[in-house]
């Protein structure tokens, strides 16, 4: 790990090799993988994991119960949740999100928990996910809908 910041909150976390972690994060209890880049003011929590090549864009909220396959991308101001329900008393249950590999989020989305983003799915700008996104579509709006199928990468892009 290449820790680029003086102000940070890094408790019982694994890190992988190659991973770049900016100023002002709060990490406890996740796992990270090789060569990602976490970006100022992110916060992961416990028993999240995430895979290696991925890239976490600044204010990224990820909260217990998600997990994020390789190669992932999550933009600025993303936000998962992780309880249906949200009460300031009482039980709350984790609910787990997946986010597949290769699958990209954009700036300001909102990912509500119990549903599975697919490999190389591309979640739009300020979108509101409430149900499972197809693998290789394009989702926008609120709430999210499919307006685009995507070919397939190649090279490590995507072609449309």
């Amino acid at each position: 790990m290449k820790l680029l910041a003086r102000y940070y909150s890094i408790e019982d976390c694994t890190i992988g090799e190659g991973t770049i972690v900016r100023e002002f994060v709060n990490l406890y209890g996740c796992t990270i993988g090789r060569d990602c880049k976490i970006a100022a003011f992110v916060e992961i929590q416990r028993g999240v994991r995430i895979g290696d090549r991925c890239k976490i864009e600044a204010f990224s909220y990820i909260p217990s119960g998600v997990v994020i396959e390789d190669e992932v991308f999550i933009g600025p101001h993303a936000i998962f949740t992780n309880d249906i329900r949200p009460r300031a008393i009482g039980e709350w249950k984790v609910i787990p999100t997946f986010v597949k590999r290769g699958a990209s989020i954009g700036a300001g989305a909102v990912i509500i928990c119990g549903i599975t983003i697919g490999e190389n799915a591309m979640v739009g700008a300020g979108a509101v996910v409430t149900k499972d996104v197809p693998p290789n579509t394009l989702v926008v709006g609120n709430p999210a809908r499919v307006v685009k199928k995507l070919e397939d990468r190649k090279g490590g892009e995507i072609d449309e």
